[in-house]
């Protein structure tokens, strides 16, 4: 049976800690729920909402950030919510990981840790708003620690 639970905060990056912990608070204990899988969504989240943040909201009033995080037995949703500009994240640049640090441009690693850190990504505009849902599947990572185990 899933759970449900939402949290809803100003967009400034002070509310940052605030998602973190009702994360944490929300997953504490939940099987599958590794300190791997928390770092994940925690990075994951922490990097949807900057950008939310600056450039969602970019010359407008700062609104609201909604996160809603549902746990089911074998996946962990979360989806953030906001009322600010949207954008298209297939149309963002892939940052070039490969390059020297004095080469690569600055920002445009958000989207690329979101990626990386969750199993699946997807963004919607509607009226209610843009939503970004993000998806962690536990099993996954049940089973790769039983694999890592059985290997030593």
């Amino acid at each position: 049976m899933a759970s449900t639970h939402r949290i809803t905060r100003a967009a400034y990056l002070e509310s940052l800690r605030d998602f973190r912990e009702f994360i944490k608070e929300h997953c504490a204990g939940v099987p599958g729920v590794t300190e791997e899988v928390l770092y994940d969504v925690q990075l994951a989240v922490d990097e949807a909402c900057t950008n939310i943040i600056t450039h969602g909201y970019a010359d407008m009033d700062p609104g609201s950030v909604i996160l809603d995080l549902e746990l089911e037995s074998d996946e962990l949703t979360l989806s953030l919510t906001d009322f600010g500009h949207s954008f298209e994240p297939d149309n963002m640049p892939v940052p070039d990981i490969d390059a020297s640090i004095e080469e690569r441009e600055l920002g445009g690693f958000g989207l690329f840790f979101i990626n990386q850190s969750m199993d699946e990504v997807d963004y919607r505009v509607t009226e209610d708003g843009n939503t970004m849902i993000l998806t962690k599947y536990l099993g996954k990572q049940l089973e790769k620690n039983n694999e890592n185990r059985s290997q030593t």
